[in-house]
């Protein structure tokens, strides 16, 4: 069992209440799979990949646990359902080291890096998946830890969403750089950019807009954005994170393919895991398309969106 210290306690806590729907719903699907079996054969092969599929994994990176699994069990001659646990553990440990660059994430949560001054981050997603207030959430965590925190109401389109993150900018104590509705985003976004560097801010995090009509329109306003804020920092954005709904399963699959085709996404955050069965979709995702899982949400509350950790995840799945 991991070894986690008295300062990460709560969290871990949050983390295993977060995970509760999903485990509950994949260990009670994975009982009846291996009921009145004492070993792994295809028969359990078989269940335990419907198992996988059903607790929105996604079939591609079902198909490679099932592989990895069938080798052991070629590798060992036998293998006891009783190891399934511990084996499904290794193996899905195993693929989410895989995409998480540097392994772990560090135990400083919200660090940025030091050698990136204004960290320009610009966060894309659809309407509906809780970019606004995952924006909101990540600002205020920034600001406990001493960072100067600027935000951009790029999301022009929807009055609710500059509106909103006036709410988080006045909530949080940090500024909001907004022109209003139906206003050039990327201006705003030059604005931010221009304001953080003059008041020497560590941090400038850009929202944009949830839904154009075609992707050719996403794919066109995402470039002018990255652009014009490239005329006044030309590193910038240092991070492009895409915010998916855990809940919506499956469909966040197709959301991450259409923005990782309209830009360069580095790094996501999946929010609302709280609340649904479907938690599985953070294995998945993470496999399919080899981008670090950054932030994961697991409750309402500001620090209930967690920088993500791949082996408490992983254990707060297994916790029995």
């Amino acid at each position: 069992m991991a070894l986690f210290g008295l300062f990460s306690k709560e969290k871990k806590e949050t983390l295993d209440k977060g995970l509760e729907k999903t485990k509950d719903s994949f260990f009670s699907k994975l009982g009846r799979a291996v009921v009145g079996k004492s070993k792994v054969d295809d028969e359990v092969l078989d269940d335990l990949e419907e198992v996988l599929i059903t607790s929105d994994v996604g079939v591609d990176t079902t198909v490679k646990i099932i592989r990895r699994i069938e080798e052991r069990v070629a590798r060992d001659k036998y293998l006891g359902t009783d190891e399934l646990d511990r084996i499904l553990r290794e193996e899905i440990a195993g693929l989410l080291s895989e995409t998480q660059a540097g392994g772990s994430t560090p135990a400083e949560d919200f660090e940025l890096p030091a050698d990136k001054r204004p960290y320009v981050i610009m966060v894309v997603g659809v309407n509906g998946v809780g970019k606004t207030t995952t924006i909101g959430k990540l600002a205020a965590q920034f600001h406990k830890r001493g960072y100067k925190v600027v935000l951009g109401a790029g999301d022009t389109f929807r009055a609710a969403a500059v509106d909103q993150l006036k709410l988080w900018g006045s909530r949080v104590g940090v500024p909001v750089i907004e022109h209003g509705m139906n206003t050039d985003p990327s201006a705003v976004a030059f604005d931010a950019v221009k304001k953080a560097v003059d008041m020497q801010a560590d941090v400038v995090i850009i929202d944009t807009a949830g839904r154009l009509h075609t992707k050719v329109n996403l794919m066109n306003e995402l470039s002018k954005i990255k652009r014009v804020m490239q005329k006044f920092l030309p590193e910038a954005p240092h991070e492009v994170l895409l915010v998916l709904d855990g809940s919506t399963g499956q469909n966040a699959f197709i959301q991450a393919t259409e923005f990782t085709k309209a830009t360069e996404v580095t790094a996501l955050a999946i929010t609302k895991l709280d609340g649904t069965a479907k938690g599985g979709v953070v294995i998945g995702i993470s496999d399919q398309f080899k981008i670090p899982v950054k932030y994961i949400g697991v409750g309402e509350r500001i620090e209930d969106l967690q920088t993500f950790n791949k082996m408490e995840f992983v254990d707060s799945f297994f916790k029995k």
